[in-house]
């Protein structure tokens, strides 16, 4: 018989609620003090909304007449909200661990680039894959997601870079959104990198003549989801120009902005993301300081991927700088081809060691703030009553475990929760 009530997680050691005011965002110094419960209960309804949660004799005194579909014991556990990954490229065919070595030997990103490799390489694979052979691998790919504690992703096309695939792409990350537990955000970005044959400009004016309207239409009859707009807005890949065009067409249909800028040059990207009132900028290693005054002004998010700096051996974009200056600091994890993690905890960890955040800010990043950056912090990325039932359980004292045990989490995380149902256990 279904209970009153979906889930009781009873007795837990810590809860870190990460907010307990309704934030929609931390920044300034709010990161470094998150919301933390010791001793605490947390009730999820069968509509997978938290309903309560609080110190343990409380709830179980609110709660003592009520049935629960799934009672879990976590004492001497720590419940934390599931983890957001702001920042994906998951649907593709075409591994490139042949470049590692490349890039190991000193080949950097635009020489491999260029040579036809990196996304080229990756883009002739997926445009002849299936879209079934898409949607095998990428769920799998989700899966070990979530077995990492991500429930929440933001997933991008951009390996087809012509409206059929960039389509089929979309289609694949609809289609997973629709089956899977796991919550998708997803992105266009068929502008990834300039297609062969044609200039940047020419690209542009086909993403604004074809590819946009052909995806309001898609919206607008209920066949495709579409939250973002993504440009790669770089030296040699698409200028500032072409960049401000597409993602305002982008814009002009309903689209949020949330784009990759200032990474291997600076471009002022970040800048024109404030003025086009981005929701996220991407990247940022090569980050201005007046764009970095400009994106805190606006309340444009900055989703920093540790993954790609040390894998590229790039600088570490200067997230000290802008937390200190008010931005509203996300972490995603990057995955793609080129940087090949699933694991937010892992992206926690080298957040911390290498751009100098302090555990609180990197769980910030990686929960309310990440969920800010593809706006859906109203629903995501606390535990908070009225907010998705997503969480994770892990079996330590202190919840910093998940950040200090550097590759760990598949040892600690017991339990993956969405909307109050288990959907992974250890």
């Amino acid at each position: 018989m279904a209970g009153d009530h979906r889930l009781l997680l009873e007795n837990a050691r810590q809860a870190v609620l990460v907010c307990a005011r309704g934030e929609r965002c931390l920044a300034r110094g709010a990161p470094r003090r998150l919301a933390l419960l010791e001793g605490a209960s947390l009730v999820v309804g069968t509509d997978g909304l938290i309903k309560a949660i609080g110190p343990a004799d409380v709830i179980q005194e609110q709660f003592s007449g009520a049935t629960f579909e799934e009672r879990i014991d976590c004492s001497g556990k720590c419940i934390l909200p599931g983890l957001v990954d702001a920042h994906t490229h998951p649907v593709w065919a075409g591994e490139r661990v042949h470049e590692f070595a490349m890039k190991l030997a000193g080949a950097t990103y635009m020489e491999i680039h260029q040579a036809g490799g990196g996304i080229n390489f990756t883009v002739e694979r997926t445009r002849q894959a299936s879209e079934e052979e898409l949607l095998g691998s990428f769920q799998q790919r989700l899966q070990a997601m979530l077995r990492a504690g991500t429930t929440l992703v933001e997933c991008k096309s951009g390996y087809g870079l012509d409206l059929d695939t960039e389509l089929k792409m979309l289609r694949v990350i609809e289609r997973a959104r629709r089956q899977m537990p796991i919550g998708i955000s997803a992105t266009y970005c068929g502008a990834h990198s300039v297609p062969k044959g044609k200039t940047a400009i020419e690209a542009a004016d086909d993403i604004i003549n074809n590819h946009l309207p052909k995806l309001k239409e898609l919206g607008r009859n209920g066949q495709i989801h579409v939250d973002n707009i993504d440009v790669f807005c770089e030296k040699g890949v698409f200028d500032l120009d072409s960049t401000r065009r597409i993602l305002q067409g982008g814009k002009d249909i309903g689209l949020q902005i949330n784009f990759h800028g200032d990474e291997l040059h600076p471009m002022k990207a970040a800048e024109l993301g404030a003025e086009l009132g981005a929701r996220a900028i991407s990247h940022l290693e090569e980050v201005s300081d007046e764009g970095i005054a400009a994106m805190a002004t606006a309340g444009c998010s900055a989703v920093l991927l540790p993954t790609t700096a040390y894998m590229l051996r790039l600088k570490q974009p200067r997230a000290r700088k802008m937390l200190d200056e008010g931005v509203i600091v996300a972490l995603g994890s990057d995955f793609n081809p080129n940087a090949y993690c699933f694991s937010m905890p892992m992206v926690m960890h080298l957040a911390c060691v290498n751009m100098r955040m302090s555990m609180p800010e990197a769980l910030a990043a990686a929960t309310i703030n990440a969920a800010y950056a593809l706006g859906k912090s109203h629903t995501h990325g606390s535990l908070e009553v009225g907010k998705q039932g997503d969480l994770i359980i892990i079996n330590a004292s202190r919840w910093e475990h998940l950040i200090y045990q550097f590759g760990g989490h598949n040892e600690l995380i017991e339990y993956v929760i969405t909307k109050g149902k288990v959907i992974y256990k250890k």
